[in-house]
């Protein structure tokens, strides 16, 4: 705690804006936000999901003392109703797109963080059922599982949680065809706020097989919806684009 109050003490007199992530603070909450207010600086706090998912909104009642809320998604909301959307970013330079096979048997790519909460278990029989080659990536440095990637004819994210993750994103910014499950209302204000129709193919452990075979009959159409996703993250999760976003809201605080 001496080392985060050196620090807090060194920034204070040369930042305007404190950007918090993650739910954590340079000192106790209870002092933070009483000794901004005083020295008359702005602060937000930015959310990245794991730590608001599941919560009750009075456990997350601390991000109030913040100038402003920031979420990833628009089905993170439901659980900081007060939050402005600001989409994770990528740097696209580090992603060259590599288009899906004309394979027979294509290649199907799923990298669970949790089997069970990404639903690999159905992933495994609907890829057993259709006779797919199935690569399940885990415990990889970032750099080799983005080769194992590129590899991919069609990503499966998961079937649970209602919206993407960043796997979802490395995948597209790949240039792949996604399958994952998200729900319709979030899909609805995604595209509305963005200009933009999300072509992640969604899917629940029910409907799996029939999404696959529809990509694993059709080349063609793994190739144009892994163009249209690559299109998608330009437009929505560029790194330069989210920045701007962020420059934006600090301008307003």
């Amino acid at each position: 705690q001496a080392v985060q109050w050196r620090a807090f003490a060194r920034l204070l007199p040369r930042t305007d804006i404190f950007h918090f992530y993650f739910g954590l603070t340079l000192v106790p909450k209870s002092l933070q936000f009483p000794l901004l207010r005083a020295t008359r600086k702005k602060s937000l706090y930015h959310f990245l999901g794991s730590d608001i998912r599941g919560r009750a909104r009075e456990e997350l009642a601390y991000g109030r003392r913040a100038d402003a809320q920031v979420v990833g998604s628009f089905d993170a909301v439901r659980w900081v109703p007060e939050a402005e959307v600001i989409p994770p970013g990528l740097d696209l330079s580090r992603y060259k797109p590599v288009a899906p096979t004309d394979r027979v048997r294509p290649l199907v790519v799923h990298a669970p963080s949790d089997r069970i909460r990404k639903g690999t278990e159905h992933v495994v029989r609907a890829c057993r059922e259709l006779d797919l080659e199935l690569d399940i990536v885990e415990g990889l440095p970032n750099e080799e599982a983005r080769r194992r990637y590129e590899r991919a004819d069609i990503v499966v994210e998961q079937l649970n949680a209602g919206w993407h993750g960043v796997f979802a994103l490395e995948a597209m910014a790949l240039g792949k065809p996604v399958l994952t499950y998200l729900k319709d209302d979030v899909v609805r204000q995604t595209e509305a706020a963005f200009g933009i129709r999300v072509p992640i193919v969604s899917a629940t452990k029910e409907t799996l097989t029939e999404r696959l075979r529809l990509l694993v009959d059709s080349p063609a159409e793994r190739r144009r919806i892994g163009a249209e996703s690559r299109a998608y993250v330009e437009r929505v999760h560029d790194i330069n684009k989210v920045a701007d976003r962020l420059v934006a809201l600090y301008s307003r605080l």
